[in-house]
This record gives C-alpha cells, structure tokens and sequence, in this order.
C-alpha cells in the first residue's frame, strides 16, 4: 500500500491546483470565442489503466501514416490534442514510442500566421516560421513543441489535416500517457475541427474501476438520457457549464438558497477527480450525511477530503444515495464510487471538496461521473445524462 501513497498526494495537489485554477481564470480572465466555420460517429473504448495513470482515462489512437498507435487521456477541460515528439528535448517516459513526424508522410508543418496558429493562448514562430505553441496546465506542468497536422486515427475513422502539438519539451506532465485529447469547446479542440464529421457532438462512459471498459463517441447522442441546457460564460468560453440546481440525500433535497450554484456557475469537468461545492452547500451535505453514516466509526482526513471512516471491522457498508439534479429535473443519482472514495479498507472518504468561497465556480469533477452515459451535444447546446452506461 506504501507504494501508492505517493500517486494519492500528486492527485490530491493535481486536483486542487487544477479548481484553483478554474477559479481564478473564473474570476479575472479575458478570454474570446472564435468560430470555425449523414453525420459519423466512432466509438473507442475508454479504460483505467494503473500502468499509465491511477485517475484518468485512457483511449488509444492512431496518428501518421503507416499509423502507430498511442494511449492518450481525454479531458474535457482543454482544447489543445498533443502528444510527445522525436526529437525530444525533455519528455517523461510513456507506454509507446514517441511520436516520430519524420516517419509519417502524412505530416505537414502549419505556417505561424495561420487562423490555428493565431488563436493559440501562446504561440510564436520557428525560424521557418513555422507555428510554435506552449500549453500550461493547472498543476504547471508544461507542453510545447511545433503545432503540425497529420492523419488521426480514431477506430475506424481517418481526420485528415488534424492539428495537434508535437511536444519537444514536457515538464511535470503527470503518468505515463503518450498525450492528451482535448474535448474542450475552443477552436482547436477535435469538435471544431470535425463539426462535418461528427456535427459536435460526443459522449463518454467512466468506468468505476480497472479492468472494466468504458467508452469515448463522437458523432452520436446515446438513447435514454435526459438533457439540461449546456451553458456558456463568456469568460470562460471552452469549458462546459450547467444549471446544478440542488442536492439530495435518500431522495430529500438539501435546503439551500435557490441560486447557490448559478450565481457563480456549475461546470462539469472530467480532468478534476472531486466536485467542489459552495461552504454552504458542502457543510449542508456533510452535516446530513455524517448523520446518516453515524453507525460507522470515522477515520482522519485524507488532504481536503474530511469525512472519513474506518470500514476495517464490516463485511457490508450501507451508503446514503446522494443525487445530483440539473436543470430541468434531470437526475444523476450517484454510483456508490461517487459517494465513496476508498482509499483503503481503513479509510474511506466523501469525494466531495469544499471551496473557498461561495463565489467560486462550482465543479462537478470526474468521481461523479462515473457509470453514467454523459452526452456532450454542443450544437444543440445541452448536456445529456443516462444512468448505466458501463460497468
């Protein structure tokens, strides 16, 4: 167990840099939306994979032509698809062989003055001038390399003149994925740069635990969900966001103020493990739920995680059902993996955080995701629940 130890405190700093992140870029960023100007659809499967990262989810695609194959996380969080290149000045290790663009005749370089270049957060040109672009993430760690085009293969499907950023030098990338495919809604994401394709739209399923599948499609909605309008700030134009409007245990709703996460906005973000709520909401809940976990001893925190307890002495565990409900009554009543997060026998934890601030932006991270179809359709700007969506 002592060996983990170490990949629960680097989730526990990646998951709090990345809201403190959210929360300033919600607080004083300026930031601007651009456009760009019989639908497919592919499915890929989507996997835990302990050798590679214990928190993120894993798809394998193609890229270059012969193609070879990559194991890349998916965030819905960020725009740019990159992955580690030759020649490679500075790169963490990975599952596969880095990324070669001499090898793909494929490949083309894109000019730094063109509209992909352009809209980059921060781009610069090579002595040919050619596009150059870095990316910083949440917890500092750091991509940059050339921005190119090259063939991507997802299952079955070829995207042409795909653009993504060849990493020369990667720092503080965290596991060992090859890359990361970003399913933000800015103008370099893969929705708009397939929107012929797959008319903007994708869905997932997070699998609950290793050795289980899940999914990642683009192209089609999923039959059996239900939708609640996907919203827009302005500030903050890529990410995803909608109307929480209110909490339940065991089917009773928290009494809350009516505008608790609309004032400062709820955002569904699969690349932050926990959902961040508001003081008042989140004392509310742990309140009603450390009632109803009274028969259990309690255990110490776990970093910001502080309703902990002690299963070593049960065979069986009795957890309150905890739902989220959206706009519109659309209901996501939790799996158990959403209401418990099992660090180990002797100490299982609520994997919800609290923020600073009742101004802060609300998050609905990853654990509380898990099992559900969740339908992107950003055309019809609506975000789509199913429960059941794999194991």
């Amino acid at each position: 167990m002592g060996q983990d130890k170490p990949s629960h405190v680097e989730l526990f700093r990646q998951d709090q840099a990345r809201v403190d992140y959210i929360h300033h870029r919600a607080s004083n960023a300026i930031t601007h939306l651009n456009h760009i100007g019989n639908f497919l659809f592919t499915r890929v499967p989507a996997i835990i994979d302990y050798n590679i990262s214990r928190y993120s989810y894993i798809v394998n695609i193609g890229l270059g032509t012969p193609t070879k194959f990559f194991s890349f996380t998916f965030d819905t969080g960020s725009d740019l698809t990159w992955t580690q290149c030759v020649p490679c000045v500075n790169c963490h290790t990975q599952k596969n062989p880095f990324y070669d663009p001499a090898q793909s005749f494929t490949f083309t370089n894109i000019p730094c003055n063109s509209n992909y270049c352009t809209q980059l957060d921060q781009f610069g040109c090579s002595s040919t001038f050619t596009c150059l672009y870095e990316e910083e993430y949440v917890d500092n760690s750091k991509t940059n390399g050339s921005l190119i085009k090259d063939a991507l293969h997802l299952s079955n499907d070829i995207i042409y003149n795909f653009v993504f950023g060849c990493g020369n030098n990667n720092t503080r990338i965290f596991g060992h994925e090859d890359g990361l495919l970003g399913l933000g809604r800015g103008p370099i994401s893969i929705i708009n740069q397939t929107p012929q394709l797959y008319n903007k739209i994708f869905s997932y399923c997070l699998p609950s635990r290793p050795n289980t599948y899940g999914y990642l499609e683009l192209g089609s909605s999923v039959v059996g969900v239900k939708y609640t309008p996907m919203l827009t700030i302005p500030e903050m134009p890529s990410y995803y966001f909608l109307n929480l409007t209110t909490i339940s245990i065991r089917g009773k709703k928290l009494a809350l103020p009516p505008t608790i996460f609309s004032k400062p906005g709820t955002m569904l973000d699969s690349g932050a493990t926990f959902s961040h709520l508001p003081p008042i909401a989140y004392s509310t809940l742990r309140s009603i739920f450390r009632k109803e976990m009274s028969n259990y001893p309690m255990a110490p925190p776990l970093f910001n995680l502080d309703t902990c307890y002690d299963f070593t002495n049960y065979q069986h565990v009795l957890v309150p059902e905890i739902s989220l409900i959206y706009d519109g009554e659309v209901t996501t009543n939790l799996h158990h993996t959403g209401i418990l997060f099992v660090f180990n026998k002797s100490q299982a934890c609520l994997p919800f955080v609290e923020n600073m601030d009742d101004s802060d932006v609300v998050i609905i991270g990853s654990r509380q995701h898990l099992t559900f179809n969740v339908v992107y359709d950003v055309g019809n700007l609506q975000i789509g629940f199913g429960a059941n969506g794999c194991s």
